[in-house]
């Protein structure tokens, strides 16, 4: 028999999230059932790597939230029919000041969706991953008998993750009589989610697998996962884009606004700071570059004071030594040595940096890829030598110290 990848992924993880209070008799899941669903998200991202995810049903945002931490994703959206939960918790969703202090080198940007999943939008077309977390069970029967055409035929992304309550497991959750929810409409047992599964999977050319999260008590394997997932993947690559193709529909979706201010409303659209921006890949270049040159810097006056604190000579020679060792080279030659030179040299209250030598260093060479990059970047927001070969530092308030 054949043995899903997914199923032998969470086999041998039975009973670890899993008991059951020897008095009450309450099941508790460890970690709680709703962290499992978002961690069987999580383990897809990172295992496949999908740039661009789509949660339907997205609710509060936290797995939205919880994606955005994901390098490899770079586009994320959420929609739900319910604008005010959004609303309440969106404004994770937003940079924090440290991604404007270090941008990242992947562009990110986040919308909300207010509408049904019932609904075509184009603002919804072109996902590698849409996630559908305990979601299909709040539909109605016109919303779920369009939720495969709007999904699979309309958005067809390239894999779509569904997780819904198993009813065989009910009679193992005290208090539950009919549904685990007042908002469900139904909620289905093993059988009847895998034939709904499988017949979307069959029309729209898909392949299927089945898992989940929330084992049963030892002994009563039978029933099944407490929340039962299915995994849906494309057959075939999309070498067109037929659901585009079409003529373009009216949007059916709002994006979310929401009151900064009381007297300003902003379309919630969360843009991060990147590196792949010039403006914040020229702020990163030029502030490394100042570190570097810096650190170089004072790594040389360092050593030029050691040198005199090692010489036996009087101070008055000593003073002497350092003045011809400071002015090493005549102004004429200035040019022609800082061009050949890969590493600093002084002139009176003068250090010249060489750009070679900074962009030697492993982080300058990552950000700017060539040296006319840097070059380039840097110009005009650096001080450099008329021939911008090297960055020029003064070293009085050195001297100072010193």
């Amino acid at each position: 028999a054949h043995v899903s990848l997914l199923q032998c992924t969470y086999q041998n993880t039975m009973d670890k999230n899993f008991q059951e209070e020897p008095c009450t008799g309450v099941i508790k899941f460890t970690p709680p059932l709703y962290k499992q669903r978002y961690q069987f998200v999580k383990d897809l991202v990172r295992k496949y790597k999908p740039k661009k995810v789509a949660d339907l049903g997205c609710a509060d945002c936290t797995l939205l939230w919880m994606l955005k931490f994901y390098n490899c994703i770079e586009v994320l959206a959420g929609l739900d029919i319910c604008a005010s939960v959004m609303k309440e918790k969106m404004h994770r969703l937003y940079p924090l000041p440290a991604d404007y202090l270090q941008p990242s080198e992947r562009s990110l940007t986040v919308t909300l969706h207010h509408g049904s999943v019932a609904h075509e939008d184009p603002c919804m077309l072109g996902f590698d991953l849409v996630t559908c977390i305990e979601l299909i069970e709040h539909l109605e029967e016109s919303e779920l008998e369009k939720f495969p055409e709007v999904v699979f035929g309309f958005m067809a992304p390239t894999m779509v993750v569904i997780s819904t309550p198993n009813s065989e497991f009910n009679p193992l959750l005290p208090g539950v009589t009919v549904f685990r929810h007042q908002d469900h409409k139904f909620e289905w047992d093993r059988a009847q989610f895998q034939s709904w599964a499988l017949d979307a999977a069959k029309r729209y050319g898909y392949s299927v697998e089945f898992t989940g999260v929330g084992n049963p008590p030892t002994g009563m394997e039978d029933v099944g996962f407490c929340t039962q997932i299915a995994v849906f993947v494309k057959k075939y690559p999309q070498t067109s884009e037929p659901a585009q193709s079409k003529k373009p529909t009216e949007a059916a979706y709002k994006t979310v606004m929401f009151c900064m201010f009381l007297h300003v409303v902003k379309v919630f659209r969360a843009v991060y700071p990147s590196l792949k921006d010039e403006k914040y890949l020229q702020n990163a270049v030029v502030s490394e570059v100042m570190f570097t040159a810096h650190a170089i810097k004072r790594s040389l006056l360092d050593h030029l004071v050691s040198e005199q604190e090692d010489s036996n000579d009087d101070p008055t020679e000593r003073k002497l030594q350092l003045q011809r060792s400071v002015n090493c080279f005549s102004e004429d030659l200035e040019t022609l040595a800082v061009e050949k030179s890969t590493e600093p040299l002084t002139n009176g209250s003068v250090v010249y940096i060489p750009l070679r030598k900074i962009f030697s260093f492993p982080k300058v060479n990552q950000l700017c890829g060539t040296f006319e990059k840097l070059r380039k970047l840097i110009t005009g927001k650096v001080t450099l030598t008329s021939d911008g070969s090297a960055v020029v530092l003064d070293t009085d308030h050195e001297n100072e110290e010193n």
